[in-house]
């Protein structure tokens, strides 16, 4: 049987208040533990899913986040509630499967059906996420400009084609620099007058 459960409002190992639910295969596998031991076994199973669940949850980050354990070997990890999705969805099931063992129930798999931020921060993540982009993005731009101009430097006095001093090599760099991180094509100046 599957047992669909309604979504749960959980918060992250960070705070951060997200919304997940979950599909769980499960079958009875011992009748008398089902009848005796538990009062009504589905509903005993959906509470135990909501508690497994809450339990699993707590111990990750929605994203990745840097200085987080989430396997409890003492060390930080890039585990996830988005990246790690599969591992989740494995040690709910785990979870969920050693408080129903009791009930006679043998749970086949755990699935996330539904993840995303609670409504109320849902906008202002999705911007922070937006400003992590920009900035890696940046962080690329810069480096590939920066490698771009000590590329250029060096090829200038290798082939002896231009000596410059230091001062010129400052504003070639900066020039260089301008051009190539900008967010708008490059509008050139012709200088009329010397180059000193």
């Amino acid at each position: 049987m599957t047992l669909n459960n309604a979504r749960q409002k959980i918060n992250d190992v960070l705070g951060n208040p997200v919304e997940i639910g979950i599909a769980v295969t499960w079958r009875v596998v011992d009748t008398a533990k089902a009848v005796f031991n538990v009062d009504n076994y589905k509903e005993y199973l959906s509470l135990m899913c909501d508690t497994a669940l809450r339990d699993i949850v707590r111990l990750y980050p929605y994203d990745m986040a840097p200085g987080i354990d989430t396997t409890g070997d003492g060390r930080p990890d890039d585990g996830s509630l988005r990246g790690s999705s599969t591992v989740v969805a494995d040690r709910i099931k785990e979870e969920i499967q050693k408080k129903v063992d009791n009930a006679g129930i043998e749970v086949l798999e755990a699935r996330i059906t539904y993840l995303a931020y609670a409504p109320e921060i849902a906008a202002v993540m999705l911007q922070r996420q937006q400003a992590s982009a920009i900035i890696d993005a940046r962080k690329m731009i810069v480096d590939g400009a920066v490698g771009m101009v000590e590329m250029a430097l060096d090829r200038l006095s290798e082939n002896n084609t231009v000596e410059l001093d230091e001062e010129r090599k400052a504003a070639m760099v900066s020039n260089l620099l301008v051009v190539l991180c900008g967010n708008h094509d490059a509008q050139p100046v012709v200088n009329s007058g010397s180059l000193y």
